[in-house]
């Protein structure tokens, strides 16, 4: 797909790039076009520029993602370096921008002793992210600490709305209009986090997670009252391997690429875990993880 981009954007634009170096996967055909803004007024510049009709899909950390083989047709726009400020604001809200990872947000609310922030030590990806799938760890869920959103959409609009726009579920937000993407939120935390607290959940996580292994995080989520990565272990599919793509014997709701796995290799063991589960456990996991892009 060859996409007609302003001249204005060109030292910030790239063609063909592998989206392989953006996932935590590794994996991940290339976008058409990559774009990585200067700022937020770069990025809303960028956005009414487009070719109307343009498919736009946002990353920050790239958990959470499998990018097919075949990658992505279209414009992917990287909100790390544009989207990354997060300041207090007032006695118990603090500022966020959609690239912030939310580890990050954990360790400062700990240093303001804000909580509850802990949880989102346990969340692999940014704030954009984790407001887009209501991403939660250790009991926590990241729409219960949200009053306000800023939004944008592919035509550029700004809005301001607030969290009681929005219907939050497990791992899932209902948003009032679609189309629009989060730039940023504002939080706000009742309660009280140490720095010990944090890093004795960071210290649970890397018992009990392949942390610094190359995943996207938890492949499914959680069906009521039980866990995936039990039901996963219960079917004896740890260690199970489709080409590079194998479950992680230290945390069952793992998929690990040891170097060497594609897209289809992860995009088949899932499938297979899904099938298996239901056969002996009579229970269908739903993935947590997104698949996106073509095959190659």
């Amino acid at each position: 797909m060859s996409l007609a981009i302003d001249p204005r954007f060109a030292a910030r634009v790239r063609r063909d790039e592998p989206l392989s170096r953006h996932t935590s996967w590794h994996v991940g055909g290339p976008a058409d076009v990559f774009f990585m803004p200067q700022d937020r007024n770069d990025l809303v510049a960028f956005l009414r520029a487009l070719p109307a009709g343009t498919p736009i899909l946002w990353l920050g950390l790239g958990s959470n993602l499998l990018v097919r083989d075949g990658g992505i047709r279209g414009v992917v726009i990287s909100t790390q370096e544009a989207l990354s400020a997060l300041e207090r604001r007032g006695e118990r809200e603090v500022y966020v921008e959609a690239g912030v990872p939310c580890a990050r947000i954990a360790r400062q609310c700990a240093k303001w002793n804000l909580g509850p922030a802990e949880f989102l030590t346990g969340i692999p990806g940014t704030m954009g992210g984790a407001l887009a799938m209501n991403a939660g760890a250790f009991g926590g869920e990241t729409w219960r600490q949200v009053t306000s959103v800023e939004t944008v959409d592919a035509h550029g609009e700004v809005r301001v709305r607030d969290a009681s726009q929005f219907r939050g579920s497990y791992r899932h937000i209902e948003a009032p209009a679609p189309g629009e993407w989060f730039l940023a939120a504002t939080l706000y935390f009742a309660g009280e986090s140490s720095l010990e607290d944090t890093r004795a959940l960071l210290e649970q996580r890397r018992r009990t997670q392949p942390i610094g292994e190359w995943s996207c995080g938890s492949v499914f989520t959680n069906p009521p009252g039980d866990h995936a990565a039990r039901l996963i272990e219960a079917t004896g599919l740890k260690g199970f391997r489709i080409g590079g793509a194998v479950v992680s014997t230290k945390h069952a709701n793992f998929i690990l690429n040891e170097g060497e796995a594609s897209a289809r290799d992860i995009e088949q063991l899932i499938a297979h875990v899904q099938r298996e589960v239901a056969r002996v456990q009579g229970l269908t996991l739903t993935p947590e993880v997104r698949i996106v892009g073509e095959a190659a």
